[in-house]
């Protein structure tokens, strides 16, 4: 009976929702009222009602301009949800003065007091208009007077003279209740469309055409005998309209999880690729259809690009001496990549298009992405190394649907010697060879050769960071613990280690050692090659630990891994639609010894056992000995494919679940 009735309420809920007034400016008490999403009570927000007509008119002296509507409707349950009153509007530059431009922005903050729907305006010191780069305006809007259950809701219009159509999000990270979108475009521009393949929501888009008309006025020149006069000739065309829409309702948040990579990857979103323009006779005028062989060599012959490959003599002289000691192709590349790191400074922007140029960059001692990259490929390559750029989309960009420029915001270095290759990052200070920061490791990259052909190359790491800890455990009389930790990483978990804490106080050192790890005292921190990045990261400190043994009448009772045990499982989610990416492959090891305290004996001890996912592509190592008045741990997790797919959540989740729940069984002594 109350699966019913809660039945019966949720369609209730649905039909009233559906009957709402969507129009800007009627919200209702209803609405406001709502105190959790009738379908997922988990969301901290929600979009009741989203908006989007995109259209093209016709404007003397300009053509077809894009047109795009946007209204949006948001319910905000919690504080946790107070970020989406927050929204930025993107506004982008062409050359020769082409620009978009922002107009009818309109917003209110509705919330109910005492009964009543207060209103409270979007005023101007709610808007804040900065550049993002010298392609790119943001508008950020910050609504007023935000509360825990009210409304925001805002209006706004984008005019573009660009043909581009952006990306369409169907998918946002709360759930949506109702989405209405339009796309009609002029039959003169032909674009491909494609939904996002590895999204597990797939919206309906019907397809349709339309005729349209459009009136136009033209200026015509006349030079008379001593005078020039102006003439107007004015008319109309006809033309057909191709229509996009969709009409969706109940869309459900994507929700991140612990592991997931950059959720954009799996949102429901749709791509349209301006392919080709028709002259008014429906030929294509000029095409724009391409693949990523022509996408690569049209960016390497790009001034910005390959012609820097082959300025030298601004260098040359400065690493004549550098390369005397070298011995082959790959110490080259680590000797070069660690002269520019000392020598360019990266200024945190991206592109594959040099900003300044190599040569300036050098000179001035700072550049983008491209600047520092494709100068340490002209220093290799003045070597006579086979180095060649690899273009990037990173993680945060995404996958790219289709070929194109706008696929790749990033370009690293290759070398390629006896069949054998090492990709290199001079912008990271802390990165080596194969060891590419983590905003790089996107699925795969296209690697660009000299004689203009292409192919794509794995970006995915294939060699393991490795971990290794060693714990001493003593147990004083009054059941607090202490000891000393050793520990030694390499690689990607060396270069995450030394961006967090490399340059930090010993004391901060310290205070993050501690942090989320009971009652600890940490004292004579020692961090070692922070900065030597040829050589692990070694650390060692002592440790205090005050809540680590529960004394329960003559025995004592505790968890051998203490402090650095997992404490709940990162997976969360019963079903899971998106793979499991821990970036890289890695092991971690744990050498425990404790000291059995004098007066106790052994009552029981954790089973010893290993555990495995799919034949050892995940592998968990659990081993005790007792040795006279020690016990001894040895405990080892390695993760040997750092890509889960979708299909293998359950039983990968089941695995880490039995990991936890291993390094929470307890050691029992026995008072003698």
């Amino acid at each position: 009976m109350k699966q019913l009735l809660t039945a019966m309420l949720l369609v209730a809920f649905t039909l009233t929702g559906n009957a709402q007034n969507h129009k800007f400016g009627k919200v209702s008490k209803e609405e406001l009222e709502q105190k959790q999403h009738a379908i997922d009570s988990t969301a901290s927000a929600a979009v009741l009602y989203k908006n989007e007509n995109i259209y093209f008119e016709f404007a003397d002296e300009k053509g077809f301009m894009q047109r795009r509507e946007v209204h949006e409707r948001i319910k905000i349950y919690d504080k946790e949800g107070f970020d989406y009153a927050t929204e930025k509007i993107f506004l982008y530059r062409g050359n020769g003065g082409s620009i978009e431009r922002l107009s009818g922005l309109k917003g209110y903050t509705y919330n109910l007091i005492d009964g009543k729907i207060q209103k409270d305006k979007l005023k101007k010191d709610g808007i804040f208009e900065e550049d993002a780069n010298e392609f790119i305006e943001i508008n950020t809007i910050t609504m007023p007077n935000v509360k825990e259950g009210c409304i925001i809701e805002f209006v706004y219009n984008v005019t573009s003279p660009f043909l581009g159509i952006d990306d369409i999000v169907f998918q946002y990270s709360i759930p949506i209740d109702k989405l209405d979108l339009r796309i009609a475009s002029p039959e003169y521009y032909v674009y491909n469309k494609k939904v996002n393949p590895r999204a597990f929501y797939y919206p309906d888009i019907k397809s349709s055409t339309e005729n349209k008309s459009a009136t136009y006025k033209k200026t015509v020149q006349n030079n008379q005998a001593s005078r020039s006069v102006k003439n107007y000739s004015s008319g109309s065309f006809e033309y057909k309209v191709n229509v996009l829409t969709a009409n969706e309702t109940d869309i459900p948040s994507l929700k991140g999880e612990a592991y997931a990579g950059n959720m954009d990857n799996y949102r429901a979103k749709m791509s349209l690729e301006l392919s080709a323009i028709l002259n008014s006779y429906g030929a294509v005028e000029k095409s724009f259809s391409s693949n990523w062989e022509n996408v690569s060599k049209s960016i390497y012959d790009g001034s910005d690009f390959g012609n820097q490959l082959n300025k030298s003599n601004f260098f040359k002289d400065d690493i004549a001496t550098l390369m005397a000691s070298a011995t082959d192709d790959f110490q080259k590349g680590f000797i070069l990549q660690s002269y520019i790191k000392s020598k360019v400074k990266w200024n945190g922007l991206y592109g594959f298009r040099t900003h300044k140029g190599t040569r300036k960059a050098y000179k001035e001692g700072e550049g983008n992405v491209a600047d520092i990259n494709l100068l340490l490929i002209a220093m290799l390559r003045s070597q006579g190394v086979n180095a060649s750029p690899v273009l990037v989309s990173t993680k945060d960009h995404g996958v790219p649907l289709f070929p194109t420029r706008k696929g790749f915001n990033y370009v690293i270095c290759m070398i390629e010697s006896q069949d054998s290759y090492a990709l290199f990052d001079a912008t990271e200070m802390y990165s080596m060879p194969n060891v590419l920061p983590q905003r790089v490791l996107n699925w795969q990259g296209r690697v660009i050769k000299d004689d203009g052909t292409s192919r794509w190359v794995s970006l995915r790491p294939t060699g393991k960071a490795k971990g290794s800890t060693a714990l001493n455990v003593k147990i004083n009389d009054d059941f607090s613990v202490n000891g000393k930790v050793r520990r030694n990483i390499t690689d990607h978990l060396a270069m995450s280690y030394r961006k967090r804490n490399t340059g930090i106080s010993d004391d901060e050192h310290r205070k993050r050692l501690e942090k989320n790890n009971g009652d600890i005292e940490v004292t004579e921190v020692e961090y070692q090659n922070g900065t030597n990045i040829t050589e692990p990261v070694k650390l060692s400190y002592n440790y205090a630990l005050n809540d680590g043994i529960d004394e329960i009448g003559d025995n004592l009772y505790f968890a051998p891994m203490l402090f650095m045990a997992t404490k709940e499982c990162p997976f969360k989610l019963e079903e899971r639609q998106y793979p499991i990416d821990f970036i890289f492959p890695f092991e971690d090891k744990y050498m425990i010894n404790i000291m059995i305290p004098e007066g106790y004996q052994v009552e029981s001890l954790p089973e010893s056992g290993i555990f495995e996912f799919k034949d050892g592509e995940s592998k968990f190592t659990y081993r005790v000995k007792e040795n006279g008045n020690f016990l001894q741990f040895n405990i080892a997790l390695e993760i040997n494919t750092s890509f889960i797919n979708s299909a293998d959540y359950k039983v990968f989740k089941e695995f880490f679940e039995m990991i936890v729940e291993k390094q929470s069984e307890q050691v029992v002594l026995k008072k003698v």
